[in-house]
């Protein structure tokens, strides 16, 4: 078995947002070091001056550096096969894959903590720390805060982790591996095959009949909390299950759509029924004597026809107020808050003083009227561009009066100059009225550009 012991420098804390300035990896078999990587990496970002104080490593060090792009896959032939292990092992990992993620390589190997392992083996030490770990072992460290400097550390400290209690090491590998949560009919082959993508995903029995339909903007993370716990559903799952199957979307929307389709189509024994809804509440438009357009949250009669509706109070409660803050709107002509006088946004400068006649008529209900408009696309048919399952494809979800018929995928610069022939290549779908829930929640967070009338 064969380990490399990682060690990165960065310009922020953040795998999604930072980049990779620096990295060392030593590859080593138990014993010796058997081969290095290094070298100098242009984030294609600022570095931030505290971080240069703290490894020393500048814009113009890095101006002549390779991108990670260019270093990708040797660095991945460098890893491939071999147990990742770094002192605060998530931090250097959790970059590391997103930078393969992003240049479309998955990066998936077993990984160990030298902050943990040395916990096990050398207890009672008020600091695990690298500096101070390597201090209290006599291990020196060559340029601290530099890539290779630290990864050097961090081998001999493994080496005496290794040397001293390699038992320790060997039962974490076990533990960590996945063995301790994959169900017993689910190899750790299949389970590493899993997408780490956006998409639905079936459980089949030994017979290869679904039990189970779920959606996940990860696959692979949600199958693995399926497993996490005992409850007995938990445990009875896990010992029906024989194999899994996906279909990836892109769109967590879309996500959410087939699912609800699919669950409604197969029953799945796992699966709770979906149940059809009644909307007792719902949302009604009022014009004050000063004209100001007004809401208030109400239970439905049939008497008066509401703007929107709804299953309960706190759906309807939840719906005005997140529309209140995305429109600007002012919290007492929206019914949340109830003051004789102006609100309370407005006495901190979040509401700008339609309470109070501070804000014009004609200025504030343009705002109301985009709102109208948002719920208005609801009605009728739509048709919403969504993100696809690859960077160059978008997807097209089709709707009428709020129920999902249709969707398909298109080439992104397709989508907008063929409407109509994006409109004749979609996939039909059965009708399911509960579709229109899912509209309702989704609809709120899509950019208006997104949303065509038809």
């Amino acid at each position: 078995m064969e380990f490399v012991i990682v060690d990165i420098e960065t310009t922020g804390g953040n795998p999604g947002q930072g980049g990779i300035t620096e990295i060392a990896a030593l590859a080593f078999d138990g014993g010796n070091i058997i081969d290095r990587f290094h070298t100098l990496i242009n984030p294609e970002r600022y570095i931030p001056n505290f971080i240069t104080g703290l490894t020393g490593i500048d814009q113009n060090m890095v101006a002549e550096a390779p991108t990670f792009g260019e270093i990708a896959q040797e660095l991945y032939d460098f890893l491939e096969n071999r147990v990742f292990v770094a002192h605060n092992v998530n931090f250097d990992y959790s970059f590391i894959k997103e930078a393969f993620k992003t240049r479309g390589l998955e990066f998936n190997q077993p990984k160990l903590c030298t902050v943990r392992l040395s916990r096990k083996v050398f207890p009672g030490f008020k600091s695990y720390g690298l500096g101070r770990i390597c201090e209290q072992l006599s291990i020196k460290i060559e340029n601290r805060h530099r890539a290779f400097g630290d990864a050097e550390a961090t081998t001999v400290l493994f080496d005496k982790i290794y040397r001293t209690k390699p038992e320790v090491i060997f039962e974490t590998l076990k533990k960590n591996n996945g063995e301790t949560f994959l169900p017993p009919n689910i190899s750790k082959e299949k389970y590493l095959q899993i997408p780490e993508k956006t998409g639905i995903y079936y459980f089949h029995d030994q017979k290869g009949q679904v039990i189970y339909v779920g959606k996940a903007i990860n696959i692979r993370s949600r199958f693995k909390s399926h497993f996490s716990g005992n409850s007995q559903e938990k445990l009875k799952l896990k010992s029906e299950i024989h194999d899994i199957s996906w279909e990836l979307t892109g769109s967590e929307f879309l996500a959410y759509l087939l699912e609800a389709l699919e669950i409604k189509r197969i029953w799945p024994k796992f699966n709770r029924a979906l149940k059809y809804k009644s909307s007792n509440w719902g949302l009604f438009q009022y014009e004050d004597n000063n004209g100001y357009i007004r809401f208030q949250v109400s239970k439905s009669t049939g008497l008066l026809k509401p703007v929107y509706e709804f299953d309960n109070h706190s759906e309807a409660w939840k719906f005005i107020t997140e529309q209140t803050q995305s429109f600007q709107l002012c919290p007492k002509l929206t019914g949340i808050q109830k003051t004789p006088s102006h609100c309370y946004d407005h006495m901190v400068n979040k509401c700008l003083g339609a309470c109070c006649g501070k804000e014009s008529v004609t200025d504030y209900n343009l705002r109301v009227n985009d709102f109208l408009e948002s719920i208005n696309n609801q009605s009728g048919a739509i048709l919403i561009k969504e993100k696809g399952i690859s960077p160059e494809e978008s997807c097209a979800l089709y709707f009428e009066n709020g129920v999902f018929k249709a969707y398909g995928f298109f080439d992104t610069s397709y989508f907008f100059s063929h409407e109509g022939e994006v409109l004749e290549a979609l996939t039909k779908v059965k009708h399911l009225p509960e579709t229109k829930y899912i509209l309702r929640s989704f609809i709120p967070k899509i950019s208006p550009r997104n949303i065509i009338p038809i």
